[in-house]
């Protein structure tokens, strides 16, 4: 019998299935590129409210599908909103930022809850109801969660640095310490998925923006296993969960997850070589992604020879039309329009 979501072209890439159009989504689809919703996010005092207001949260994951027709819709929140739910106070100071209680020892980490609370993030679900219940039929609704080690180097900094310095001291000097970090976040990131799919999403992508800097006996204790965990953890729930990981930056690194049997795809940042990701990769899993928010800026024939050199790439097996990371604010709509143009030319 053929479901709903398996008739939706993204849904069939991630279960492997090749289109001569690939499928087409953004990450940070919904965002400050687009004047509606800078519209929006004007009307609420602060951006956590704007991710606990169903209403709100609901028409900004909704703009870019009615704008673009992309073939994927993603949930508008934060991966912040677990830390807050852990009982760390998250806050986000404008053009700063978040914000949060550094974890500097073993009284902060005994500060936190022992388990997620699920009640405060019931706007988040009230959100994915909302979305499931206005999107149409081709088009399918992506959850997230950030993985543990990006989650914990906030936790730990308390706020975002540029080489994540904090938590990786903290890893090296602390790694008992650490550890807990680590394993409440991955039973959070289940529980926290888990009731994602239970509200209709139909896959779930893994961000692990922060996974690219750490050597490899680190990458492998701190973003390989605790990943592969929450993978385990929630196939167990939910047999049917789609899964995409993003580990971004760890190059070859890519091959340990392709292993994995729990993993529907991978997500690819821009540093991607595609005709290595194409031999090694995308012959045992569909592949998302890899075109650099740069060239989106630049546009014209930058922008076309890019999205050429990647179609090309991939074509033949199956892949989702994406970028290497998040599409940034001073995009022009108007090369977002050429860029789906271009992907959905045969």
């Amino acid at each position: 019998m053929v479901t709903p979501a398996e008739n939706k072209l993204f849904i069939q890439a991630l279960d492997g299935r090749t289109h001569k159009i690939p499928p087409l989504w953004m990450m940070r689809q919904a965002g400050r590129y687009l004047p509606e919703y800078r519209e929006i996010r004007a009307s609420v005092p602060t951006f956590l409210e704007f991710c606990y207001s169903p209403k709100l949260a609901t028409e900004a994951t909704l703009q870019p599908i009615r704008r673009f027709g992309f073939d994927a819709a993603i949930l508008f929140s934060d991966i912040l909103v677990v830390p807050d739910a852990l009982g760390q106070k998250v806050s986000f100071e404008q053009g700063e930022g978040p914000r949060l209680p550094p974890i500097v020892d073993a009284a902060g980490l005994l500060a936190l809850r022992s388990r997620i609370d699920l009640e405060k993030l019931n706007p988040v679900f009230e959100t994915i109801e909302l979305i499931k219940a206005s999107l149409s039929k081709e088009t399918a609704l992506i959850g997230f969660c950030g993985a543990p080690w990006t989650v914990a180097s906030y936790m730990i900094a308390g706020r975002g640095t540029p080489d994540q310095k904090p938590a990786r001291l903290f890893a090296y000097e602390n790694p008992d310490l650490f550890q807990i970090l680590i394993d409440l976040l991955v039973e959070a990131s289940i529980d926290y998925l888990e009731r994602q799919f239970i509200a209709g999403v139909e896959t779930v992508q893994i961000f692990d923006s922060w996974a690219g800097v750490l050597p490899l006996t680190e990458f492998e204790r701190w973003c390989l296993k605790p990943i592969l965990r929450i993978v385990e953890g929630l196939k167990v729930r939910v047999p049917h969960a789609r899964i995409i990981a993003f580990p971004r930056g760890v190059g070859s690194h890519l091959e340990a997850f392709a292993g994995h049997p729990g993993i529907n795809a991978l997500g690819l940042d821009t540093s991607a070589d595609p005709i290595w990701v194409s031999r090694n990769i995308q012959s045992r899993k569909p592949v998302q992604g890899n075109l650099d928010p740069f060239a989106l800026i630049a546009g014209g024939r930058a922008l076309d020879e890019s999205i050429d050199r990647i179609k090309q790439a991939f074509a033949g097996k199956p892949y989702i039309f994406n970028l290497g990371h998040g599409i940034l604010p001073e995009t022009p709509i108007a090369h977002v329009e050429q860029l789906v143009a271009r992907v959905k030319s045969a």
